[in-house]
């Protein structure tokens, strides 16, 4: 589809000017431009401006939107989640409510251990079929790209099926998917008392695979104490570079242990939470200029700590959020909702959630050259919202403003 879209009330382009990310100061900037307009040509964005300097003929083969009462802003990226698992733990939800702390119901056997439990005990199809609705429902309310992460199997089998089906929704759905293998996200119970044994068998047996048919782009580790640790984080990841994946890591959620310098001196592309990150790791991020991604919906759904975003983003750390949507922890997949959560209880201004959304979430998957803003040559992934300002976005919580998705140029019927 070509599309012109003309009298767009605020366009916010969040441009990037040839960088990979905003950060510090430059997060603020969003690129506004009053009765704005976009072309797209082939799936991209041809040209981005005001509506009067638009001089070029339209002609009938060009799909024409009038946006006089929208704002217009990329696709949202939700560059950390879990979107394909099985089952449901609302019961924990009810545990916690009563006070039960996210580790004392993991050593009642639940937390990832239930859900690797009904990941293990059902098939590709259903984990496929489960994952589809999330996913229109994702596009909904705006988010045209996402990552996926594995780490609800954490056996060999069951890591190559949930990567499989994150691959064949890549190819068959129709937001942009990155597959991130996240084997090391719990020792699971066959190696209880022996988590050296279980990184071997990462090491040796799933990453070959995984990196020969290319399942994943990236390697993710929960590093963590009563997880992995820091030389067994440093060992999978090792492994997994010298085949070529890119990595990641979770870090800093429950303790500072360390993950952020580790990721720092490792050339991770981001590490993620950072809910207890030092300044020590924050000083390491900003000067690798590693993406942190937060996510304040988890500290909100568990009642935990937040990550200092003030802090980080005043360090010149590129801070990017996502919704890290999973059964256990964050049962949301509302980019708007973790906006109005940076704002209120992270300190973050409405344009630096806007950038930490777009542009800065899409480094985080290394795509920032073809997503996260609007300009000329980049994916034409457009999210057009009847609001009054793009304020109003996490201004008015709870509900979905979004209007209108384009997806590579394309008006999505959703």
């Amino acid at each position: 589809m070509n599309l012109f879209i003309q009298n767009i009330r605020q366009l916010i382009t969040v441009a990037a000017n040839g960088k990979r990310f905003k950060r510090g100061k430059e997060m603020r900037d969003l690129g506004v431009i009053e009765n704005g307009a976009v072309l797209c040509r082939d799936g991209k964005i041809a040209w981005v401006g005001r509506t009067a300097e638009f001089s070029e003929q339209i002609g009938d083969e060009m799909t024409v939107i009038d946006a006089g009462e929208m704002v217009a802003l990329p696709g949202f990226v939700d560059a950390h989640t879990h979107a394909v698992f099985a089952g449901s733990r609302e019961l924990e939800f009810a545990m916690r409510s009563e006070g039960l702390t996210y580790q004392q119901i993991a050593e009642r056997g639940g937390g990832i251990l239930n859900t690797i439990r009904s990941v293990r005990g059902t098939t590709k199809r259903e984990l496929k079929k489960a994952a589809r609705h999330h996913l229109t429902e994702m596009l909904r309310s705006g988010t045209t790209s996402l990552e996926i992460k594995s780490g609800y199997g954490l056996s060999t089998d069951a890591e190559i099926m949930m990567l499989e089906a994150i691959r064949e929704l890549a190819e068959e759905e129709l937001p942009d998917i990155v597959a991130t293998f996240l084997g090391a996200h719990a020792v699971p119970p066959e190696f209880t008392g022996d988590p050296d044994g279980y990184v071997k068998t990462i090491v040796d047996t799933m990453l070959p695979y995984i990196a020969e048919r290319k399942l994943a782009e990236f390697c993710d580790v929960f590093c963590e104490r009563g997880y992995f640790d820091l030389a067994q984080t440093e060992r999978v990841l090792g492994a997994a570079a010298s085949r070529g994946l890119k990595t990641k890591i979770h870090a800093e959620e429950l303790s500072a242990l360390g993950g952020a310098e580790l990721g720092a001196r490792l050339g991770a592309t981001s590490v993620d939470h950072l809910e207890h990150i030092s300044e020590k790791g924050i000083s390491a991020l900003a000067a690798a200029e590693v993406v942190g991604v937060l996510l304040p919906g988890v500290s909100f759904f568990l009642n935990h700590a937040y990550a200092p975003a003030r802090a980080m983003i005043d360090a010149g750390v590129p801070v990017a959020i996502a919704t890290d949507f999973n059964p256990g922890s964050c049962m949301s997949y509302s980019m708007p909702l973790m906006m109005t959560i940076a704002c209120t209880h992270m300190h973050m201004s409405p344009e630096e959630c806007i950038t930490a959304t777009t542009l800065n979430a899409a480094a985080a998957i290394d795509r920032s050259d073809t997503l996260g803003s609007i300009e000329r040559g980049k994916y034409a992934d457009i999210v057009l919202a009847p609001v009054p300002d793009y304020r109003f976005l996490a201004y008015h919580f709870g509900t979905n403003h979004v209007r209108t998705v384009v997806k590579h140029g394309t008006i999505l019927e959703l």
